[in-house]
């Protein structure tokens, strides 16, 4: 969730393009005031100009408009190309000092342009934003690459890394000359003139290509939202959910209507209590076939996309993308990857398997006599549900109010593990009503930052949940973190409770690991901090704190009654706490499905071409045994963001949530073991794990906190498949 999407990801602006532009929100460092003055064209009034003035140069979002976007990313790209031309430049000899510091130290008008809009372009897009993006996107490639692909520029850092045992370096230091070596040589710093400029193209194409992706998916979304006139059809939704799909029409311009939009992922929530068998068939239908057809048709992008990462690949010596990509993860190359899902795939299509066989039995009761479709999996999974565990979700819902949720159970956590407390800023300004500001204190009331919470769906938000930085910690810069969280909780219809689902609780909780993630940073270099950590660690910390959702203390505290404060009944909770792990085998195999297909995808080689898209999914999936037609993958490849949408994102990388949920389920099961909900137990996860950033090895820093290398077996019993 650290970003992303549906399955919670956190939101990566543009991977590589902004690695170096987002390292600082200060101002430019001594010895590069001037020629980053003189690169400045931008007038005073505009807000980027300066650093702001509000607490922790948080964005004062009431004076920023979208024409200021614009002549701050052309002004803020001129300073920084400057400053590392200077540093290039330099007649003297090469230090830690005066090149990697100096570097760490630059881009601050950049840094602070892309924070705000990036964000504010997947949180409140609008038609200029994206306009903008679509134009921006080739430019900042191409600084990029003029960052990146500077020869003086790596010869510099190229001669500190072949010396670094003589430097004299601490550990952090260390591990920032070797991170930002490795950004320059993947980023085509050692190939030919010739191949450079093939890197070039091949970037800013990339980038076009996967913009138009996102914006594809974002308007096919939109557009492909099934109307239905007649209300009888909405039989089993509540009056809360056909509220608020008639409040949707009328946006739309359809009155008398009932708009049922599409959220992010190949499942539709609205299936699971739509009785109208035909209505469920359209709603699947539209969600797993968008962005497929007509002015939206993502089917070539997709076939550009692959076919350009391939490329890539091959100029670096590799076989393909996922092995180029997989070098600075913790999984290392494609193999292990495949290992890791591979071995998990029989087990996880077993457990589906029986599953499947429980709905049957429910559709054949009924005197269902139809193939069990996709479609048709939630409506009778439900069904079984309630057989198996008389579990009414409505019910539930009544004892989860939002603001309960987020202070009697997600604040409250966070303040027993780790002490801290939230009070609300209103004084800060905010980018949209629907946002509330909070500064986060420590035991001794020292402040540690400011935390902004996103929680509800509108229009212009990109579907899904994730964590994003305003300002990131950095003891160089003497900058405290600004984070911020987003989901995207359907609003209640005006007069009625602001309820949420167990789900939607839960991806609070996660969401909130990721905001420790970047509070708790306490690192020397920007580059290193908070959440710059590899694609399969982002999301382990975040998916620790989501089985604290259902901890009885925790639970005790914040699921009670909207109306009465009466607390959860104990055999409703029983039931709960049972229920969790219901319908997990098929859970488990359309996410696994997904993985398989990002590697697949990223597995092709320069040579080959994929002229069928749709046949190429299929013949994937058959590959690696999850062929299923009644369990989709989580994402089909027309709308899978999180692969597709930015150059680098999560290609390669779907796989992360499933091996950072490995270290959390093996973390838990350890704390669980040894103090639990304590603040013993909290403060060795903050300092051995939140406050290292990447200034470690990554494996090393988990093994340092547990003692040994995680297992599986704490996530197959997390997740129900091994009792």
């Amino acid at each position: 969730m650290f970003h992303l999407s549906g399955v919670r990801p956190t939101l990566i602006a543009t991977g590589l393009v902004l690695a170096l532009a987002a390292c600082s929100t200060n101002a430019p460092a001594p010895g590069l005031s001037s020629v980053a003055d003189s690169a400045i064209s931008l007038p005073a009034s505009n807000p980027f100009y300066a650093v702001s003035t509000l607490d922790y140069k948080t964005p004062d979002f009431s004076q920023i408009s979208d024409a200021d976007f614009k002549p701050a990313f052309v002004a803020g790209m001129a300073q920084q190309l400057a400053e590392m031309q200077a540093i290039a430049n330099n007649p003297e000899p090469a230090t830690f000092d005066n090149t990697i510091i100096t570097m760490e130290q630059s881009g601050a008008l950049l840094g602070r342009v892309t924070s705000v809009f990036y964000n504010l372009l997947g949180s409140t897009n609008n038609d200029a934003r994206q306009a903008l993006a679509t134009e921006m996107g080739p430019k900042m490639a191409e600084h990029s690459d003029n960052i990146y692909l500077n020869a003086a520029l790596f010869a510099r850092i190229d001669s500190l890394h072949a010396r670094r045992a003589e430097l004299g370096l601490n550990a952090e230091a260390m591990r920032l000359l070797e991170v930002t070596h490795k950004r320059f040589v993947m980023a085509g710093a050692q190939l030919t003139p010739e191949q450079k400029l093939q890197v070039r193209a091949i970037n800013k194409q990339l980038s076009e290509q996967t913009n138009l992706f996102s914006q594809n998916v974002l308007k096919a979304s939109s557009q492909d939202g099934v109307l239905v006139k007649d209300v009888s059809r909405l039989a089993g939704l509540s009056q809360g959910q056909i509220k608020a799909a008639a409040a949707a029409a009328s946006k739309a311009g359809q009155e008398g209507q009932y708009l049922l939009s599409l959220t992010n992922t190949t499942r539709q929530p609205i299936l699971t209590d739509l009785q109208d068998r035909a209505l469920r068939e359209q709603i699947w239908t539209a969600s797993a076939t968008r962005a497929t057809r007509g002015e939206f048709d993502n089917t070539p992008v997709i076939q550009s996309i692959a076919s350009l990462r391939a490329q890539k690949a091959a100029l670096f010596g590799f076989d393909n993308w996922a092995s180029y990509i997989l070098q600075t993860t913790m999984a290392k190359t494609p193999e292990a990857v495949r290992d890791l899902l591979g071995t998990m795939a029989p087990k996880v299509v077993a457990n589906a398997d029986k599953e499947a066989e429980a709905i049957k039995a429910m559709m054949a009761a009924e005197g269902v006599d139809h193939e069990l479709a996709p479609w048709d999996w939630f409506y009778y999974a439900e069904k079984v549900r309630q057989q198996k565990y008389n579990l009414d979700q409505a019910q539930v819902s009544q004892y989860l109010e939002f603001n309960r949720v987020l202070e009697d159970g997600v604040f409250y956590t966070m303040n027993r593990l780790f002490g801290i407390s939230f009070k609300p800023r209103p004084d800060l300004p905010v980018y949209h009503d629907d946002v509330t500001a909070y500064e986060i204190f420590d035991e001794q009331n020292a402040s540690l930052g400011l935390f902004y919470a996103d929680y509800f769906a509108r229009e212009g938000k990109r579907g899904g949940a994730w964590m994003s930085t305003f300002v990131s910690q950095s003891h160089l810069l003497a900058d405290k973190p600004v984070i911020v969280n987003v989901m995207n909780i359907p609003k209640a219809a005006e007069g009625q409770p602001q309820l949420v689902s167990f789900d939607e609780a839960t991806t609070i909780f996660h969401e909130m690991g990721h905001g420790l993630h970047g509070l708790f940073s306490d690192v020397n270099f920007p580059s290193l901090a908070g959440t710059s950590v590899s694609r399969d660690f982002v999301e382990f910390p975040s998916t620790f704190q989501e089985d604290w959702a259902f901890h009885p203390e925790v639970i005790g505290n914040y699921a009670k009654h909207h109306e009465t404060g009466e607390p959860i009944p104990d055999d409703l909770l029983a039931k709960v706490l049972a229920a969790a792990k219901f319908n997990q085998g098929f859970n488990t195999l359309e996410y696994l499905s997904a993985a398989l297909l990002d590697m697949e995808w990223h597995s092709i080689g320069v040579e080959q071409s994929i002229d069928d898209v749709a046949a190429f999914e299929q013949g994937a999936l058959a590959r690696n045994g999850v062929a299923l037609s009644h369990i989709p993958p989580r994402y089909k490849s027309s709308y899978f963001n999180h692969i597709f949408s930015s150059p680098t994102g999560y290609s390669s990388g779907y796989y992360a949530y499933m091996w950072s949920e490995i270290l959390a389920a093996d973390a838990f099961a350890f704390v669980r073991d040894n103090g639990g909900l304590s603040r013993e137990s909290g403060e060795v996860f903050r300092r051995k794990i939140l406050a290292v950033g990447n200034s470690q090895d990554l494996m090393e820093a988990y093994k340092a906190y547990k003692g040994d290398e995680p297992t599986t077996e704490a996530l197959l019993i997390r997740r129900g498949i091994l009792l």
